[in-house]
């Protein structure tokens, strides 16, 4: 009797283990489907966010290409402001020197009029562009 009551006993905790299993392996079930979800949605997250990734780049690299022409177009422009300023220095530079040699030295200015009227040059202007 004492080995029936022992048999019983351990099928008892067998099944009783087995029904705890059988609900753990449920539990774990559920996880694993809620899991697989989550894992989808973050699927889809990240090939929206690519696509959005791909067309910004897209759109960088168009606007790359837009202001690399518009400075090739702006540079020229430089160039000739450069040239310019170049030429306004040596005829300044020049005036200077024509100055000097006819000794007409004026008080520096330090104060501008607008309503001064422009300076008229008479007769041929010759400058030495060194």
């Amino acid at each position: 009797m004492l080995i029936k009551l022992s048999v019983a006993g351990a099928s008892g905790a067998f099944i009783f283990l087995a029904v705890n299993l059988v609900g753990t392996l449920k539990k774990g079930m559920v996880t694993l489907d809620e899991t697989n979800k989550t894992l989808a949605e973050v699927r889809n997250a990240v090939n929206s966010l690519t696509e959005e990734a791909e067309q910004l780049i897209h759109t960088a690299n168009q606007i790359t290409v837009d202001v690399k022409g518009k400075i090739k177009t702006v540079d020229p422009l430089l160039e000739s402001a450069q040239d310019v300023g170049e030429m306004i220095h040596n005829v300044t530079s020049s005036i200077k020197q024509v100055g000097a040699v006819f000794g007409g030295k004026r008080p520096p200015r330090t104060e501008i009029s607008v309503n001064e009227p422009p300076v008229r040059i008479k007769g041929p202007v010759h400058i030495n562009v060194k």
